[in-house]
């Protein structure tokens, strides 16, 4: 798959997830938010797996790629989708988008730190310029963020748990088909959000009852396409384009988060936050090398670098 291509579809898989924000906003108020995220990250999952079996690409996994998927797993699922959960259980809207507008930089550290990678003056300027463009958004209603709360810090180590998880997907990715990957990364993760949410949600599978019709399409809608497909799509992504490059289309999640709140919930879209986008749309081009790509690298390692197998 060429670089446009990919391009073109991780800006629609960003609408999708963008728009996905608002489905969990939903779901989380209906249900117990860790044990309805375990049963929409196994609906996931397993339809991850049924498409593996159709394609065939079930194989035996050898030890270091269970590693990689545990690891994955245990970071990319059961972390950050429980402080995802509860972060958006227990804070406004427009801290959590702020936060969440931190993984590219976050993937890029680890990126940096565990696979050796150089940061170029272009991307370094990308990941500026989407982080200002994020809070442009999420900041438009009052100007300053609020006294951070719990769901602040459950938001961040989100943010923590799914950068890492990046880095861990490359290295998995590389003898492992990404869907493939992707479906053993849900269902395990699901089982550990699901044993969790037995031990801090001791009545949360009495809550499923109170859902309706409508909800209940919105969770379908999350978990197969959102989650199961649009994660498949993504670990392919980052197998292509690599952690840091991919996760910088995360910036433009709080937009369409925007236009999905205004078409579905009546929400108004200020000049100021369409500015942000602005700034969102040119620290994209500039971070994944669509400009300014000739620019040199920054030289943060020594000559010889040690990456981590």
């Amino acid at each position: 798959m060429s670089k446009p291509i990919l391009y073109v579809s991780m800006l629609l898989l960003m609408m999708i997830w963008g728009f996905n924000v608002i489905a969990i906003k939903v779901i989380v108020e209906y249900f117990a938010p860790i044990t309805i995220t375990a049963f929409r990250i196994l609906t996931a999952g397993l339809t991850v797996m049924i498409i593996v079996w159709i394609g065939k690409e079930y194989r035996n996994v050898t030890k270091m790629e269970w590693v990689y998927i545990v690891i994955a797993s245990l970071t990319g699922v059961l972390g950050h989708h429980f402080f995802l959960a509860v972060g958006l259980a227990n804070t406004q809207a427009s801290n959590a988008g702020l936060i969440l507008g931190l993984v590219p930089l976050m993937t890029t550290v680890f990126s940096v730190l565990l696979l050796g990678d150089h940061l170029t003056i272009s991307k370094f300027l990308g990941i500026l310029l989407g982080f200002f463009g994020v809070a442009f958004i999420v900041l438009n209603g009052n100007g300053r963020l609020s006294s951070i709360s719990i769901g602040d810090l459950y938001i961040f180590f989100s943010v923590i748990s799914q950068a890492i998880s990046f880095i861990f997907i490359k290295k998995g990715t590389r003898t492992l088909h990404s869907r493939f990957m992707t479906g053993w990364m849900l269902v395990i993760g699901s089982v550990c959000l699901f044993m969790t949410s037995l031990l801090l949600e001791p009545k949360g599978l009495s809550t499923l009852q109170s859902g309706t019709s409508i909800v209940w399409i919105i969770f379908l809608g999350s978990a197969v396409i959102a989650t199961a497909l649009g994660h498949s799509f993504y670990n392919k992504a980052i197998h292509h384009l690599g952690p840091g490059e991919t996760a910088i289309f995360i910036n433009l999640t709080p937009f369409f988060s925007l236009v999905g709140s205004y078409f579905f919930l009546g929400e108004q879209i200020s000049l100021l936050q369409l500015a942000g986008f602005i700034f969102i749309l040119f620290g994209v081009l500039l971070g994944t090398g669509v400009l300014g790509n000739e620019w040199p690298k920054i030289k943060l390692h020594k000559k010889r670098h040690t990456t981590i197998s």
